[in-house]
């Protein structure tokens, strides 16, 4: 409580899902105002943190400062830049999450956008895993994928999306204009709702067909295309 009541950055909490008390309420109540995700586990999870004294609580502190999103696109417009950034949805290995980053940090990604549950924690192993990129490029966390895409279109941002069934090829995409590149997960791609407030739905063409391409290595292939049309190489 005094961590969250002090700003300090948390990458999420863990919870005893049989407490119910004022005290937990409190937490749960400090929590959502801070968007530290909770996760409400069994008490057998919390005895695999080897921590003694928890009392049916364990905060994660998170190496990675998160930044707001509205605040990270204006100091991009107002360097003259133009934005990209890179949103994943339901991506949960931090292997891949790893790669990922250091791959946006390489081909000039602003900032990485994550939702507060159903991702991969960016715990040390992932920075681990990113060569240290994820402590270099600013990464933000929110509440709600649908919302922060709503906040990009409002900043006049192009919001492209990655699917394997899409006709528009990663090529023809342009990828010049201040834009925004969704990735999914390998095994249920981009949450449909999310898919259908995207403005274009592109995919990679491939020689041989196959199930989908790891979401890393795709991400790869589709961000070193949007740094090849913004740079001359």
């Amino acid at each position: 409580m005094e961590a969250l009541g002090q700003g300090e950055t948390l990458d999420r909490i863990y919870l005893d899902q049989k407490l119910n008390d004022p005290v937990t309420g409190e937490i749960r109540r400090l929590a959502a105002a801070k968007q530290v995700p909770v996760n409400y586990v069994p008490a057998v999870k919390l005895a695999h943190f080897n921590v003694a004294a928890h009392e049916g609580v364990i905060a994660q502190r998170s190496k990675i400062v998160y930044q707001n999103l509205q605040d990270v696109v204006s100091l991009v417009v107002e360097n003259g830049q133009v934005p990209l950034f890179l949103i994943l949805d339901g991506i949960t290995d931090i292997r891949n999450i790893g790669g990922i980053a250091r791959t946006a940090w390489c081909c000039g990604v602003h900032a990485i956008i994550i939702p507060d549950k159903g991702v991969g924690a960016l715990n040390e192993d992932a920075i681990l895993t990113s060569a240290g990129a994820l402590e270099k490029i600013p990464v933000c966390r929110v509440n709600s994928l649908m919302k922060a895409v709503d906040e990009l279109h409002l900043n006049g941002i192009t919001v492209f999306a990655s699917a394997m069934d899409a006709s528009v090829p990663v090529s023809a995409a342009d990828f010049a204009v201040p834009s925004a590149i969704v990735m999914g997960s390998e095994e249920k791609g981009i949450y449909p709702a999310l898919l259908k407030i995207c403005d274009t739905t592109i995919s990679i063409p491939m020689h041989n067909r196959f199930e989908s391409l790891n979401v890393s290595v795709a991400a790869g292939m589709i961000l070193y295309e949007a740094m090849k049309q913004r740079t001359i190489i």
